[in-house]
């Protein structure tokens, strides 16, 4: 995006008004974020009320989660390459209508299929605005110390849209009905397109969509979803579970070979040549696979066997977020420059293994103070170990795969939440009817002893995940790895890095790290 220079003869008024009009965008560019961000965590707290409602069942409810980010991650680098070659104010455009749209008809769904049908197009449309939102901030602020203060408004507003959407959720599903976690994103989508008038279409670049490879990875990894929860619900030998890894392993085969053939792939292969590249995509996946469903299962552990209202659920996750936040801005500014990427890495997801391990302790007589702890320790532990797993997934990165790697970072980490919660619940599944099958008493005993033998398998399998994060980095990462290259990604490669939804995720330190390698000041001795 190029902006207009104020005219020679309009000194005093043009600088203010390019001033306002950055500020405007600023703030269309925030707003749109915080509707993203606010409906990830938004719909966590709905979920109890959303089963009840539509007849869910407690392994069918994952799709509510699952819908979205499968979609979201499946189509975002398809997104950011959309808005360089049709012009990003126009894509922005297109995706935050849509996303209105579909949160207006998933708000009046009367069945779980037309929820679900909403819930993956609004992931289609958060594909298509949330990389372009970011490309245009970043190009309407060029300078690093402007840039830095921009991305630093940027992380405040996703992480605190991902506590406010807790609160909200919790409000709106005890005051008002579950509804309105998917109805509070249309008045701020109309006010999102009522200001895109301030935005000025960017060049556009030749080339072609990747559309098959888009469309054969996000289906392919859907049949793979899929079949794991179809085995819960049913069995791993029913004709359609069966079917449906066929489908997806075939799926993802094609894709492979269509990324591997095409003149511009949307997920250029080479880049998982890197060892410790891909290691860190790989640890990026099987963290959040864990994180997810530790998110899944609590919120419904909170409400359904602890008995906490919607809002009190809500405040029960805020320790979470701040010690994330705070601990992640430590090792963006601290801790990075003065210990290995390995060891921080390491160090923080082995905390956060402890947590999650924690969680396995609960049962129907825990209290709060039960989980207060594990859950300050996961988000200790996280946020020590997001700034340098992302700083690894980026460093080296050829100019012309910066794009690409960056975006790679946030489909790791929908892809790997998608995939992650479907293991868990499958697993939850199975101990789940095994415990009511021996349970005794009355029917709402059995189903809560049920549960509670559900939740205590999926966290421990959650817990699997992150340790088997650990060995793997351990083994895997390189002990010294080189240095974050300071323009190895540049100001067209930020939008898919920092765009994540997911609540309490990578955004902050994916804002913090993409700052510093556009040309922030970092210690010297950073990722020695």
């Amino acid at each position: 995006m190029t902006l207009s220079l104020p005219h020679p003869h309009r000194s005093a008024a043009g600088p203010a008004t390019g001033d306002r009009r950055r500020a405007a965008v600023l703030a269309l560019v925030l707003t749109a974020q915080l509707m993203v961000t606010l409906d990830a965590t938004i719909v966590n707290i709905a979920l109890p009320d959303i089963a009840g409602a539509l007849a869910f069942s407690p392994t069918g409810l994952s799709w509510v989660v699952t819908a979205y980010t499968l979609v979201f991650g499946g189509l975002l680098l398809l997104g950011a390459r959309a808005g360089d070659l049709f012009g990003r104010r126009r894509v922005f455009t297109a995706g935050i209508t849509v996303f209105t749209l579909s949160s207006l008809a998933g708000g009046f769904a009367q069945d779980a299929a037309t929820l679900l049908a909403a819930r993956a197009v609004q992931g289609a449309g958060a594909a298509l605005a949330a990389p372009s939102a970011l490309a245009l901030l970043m190009t309407l602020f060029p300078g690093r110390a402007e840039r830095t203060r921009a991305l630093g408004y940027y992380t405040a507003v996703s992480i605190g849209g991902s506590a406010l959407g807790l609160i909200v959720g919790g409000v709106l599903t005890q005051w008002v009905s579950w509804r309105w976690v998917l109805f509070v994103n249309v008045p701020i989508g109309l006010a999102v397109l009522a200001g895109v008038r301030v935005l000025s279409e960017t060049a556009r670049s030749r080339g072609r969509v990747d559309v098959a490879g888009a469309v054969t990875s996000t289906l392919g990894m859907t049949g793979l979803v899929y079949g794991f929860v179809r085995a819960a619900e049913r069995s791993w030998t029913d004709p359609l579970t069966l079917v449906a890894f066929g489908a997806g392993a075939v799926l993802l085969a094609a894709f492979v070979l269509i990324e591997r053939r095409s003149s511009s792939p949307i997920t250029p292969l080479r880049l998982f040549a890197d060892r410790d590249r891909a290691t860190s995509y790989v640890a990026r996946l099987l963290l959040v696979a864990g994180m997810m469903g530790m998110f899944f299962f609590l919120t419904q552990f909170l409400q359904e066997i602890l008995g906490y209202s919607a809002v009190v659920t809500g405040l029960a996750f805020l320790p979470l977020t701040v010690t994330l936040f705070g601990s992640s801005q430590l090792s963006a500014r601290v801790l990075v420059g003065r210990f290995a990427t390995r060891t921080l890495i390491a160090g923080g997801l082995a905390v956060s293994t402890v947590g999650l391990a924690w969680l396995t302790r609960l049962d129907a007589g825990s209290g709060y103070l039960d989980l207060l702890l594990p859950l300050l320790l996961f988000g200790l532990g996280n946020g020590v170990a997001f700034v340098p797993l992302t700083a690894a997934s980026l460093s080296g990165v050829a100019p012309e795969d910066s794009g690409a790697a960056s975006g790679l970072v946030n489909v790791m980490q929908q892809v790997g939440g998608a995939l992650g919660l479907a293991v868990l619940v499958t697993v939850f599944g199975s101990a789940s009817r095994s415990a009511a099958a021996s349970a005794t008493g009355t029917a709402a005993d059995r189903a809560r002893a049920a549960f509670v033998a559900g939740s205590e398998r999926g966290f421990t399998v959650a817990a699997i995940f992150l340790a088997a994060t650990v060995l793997l980095v351990l083994v895997a990462l390189r002990r010294s790895p080189r240095p974050v290259a300071a323009r190895a990604v540049g100001a067209d490669s930020a939008p898919a890095a920092a765009t994540a939804p997911a609540a309490v995720t990578a955004v902050s330190d994916a804002a913090d790290v993409l700052a510093e390698l556009d040309g922030a000041p970092r210690p010297a001795a950073a990722t020695a």
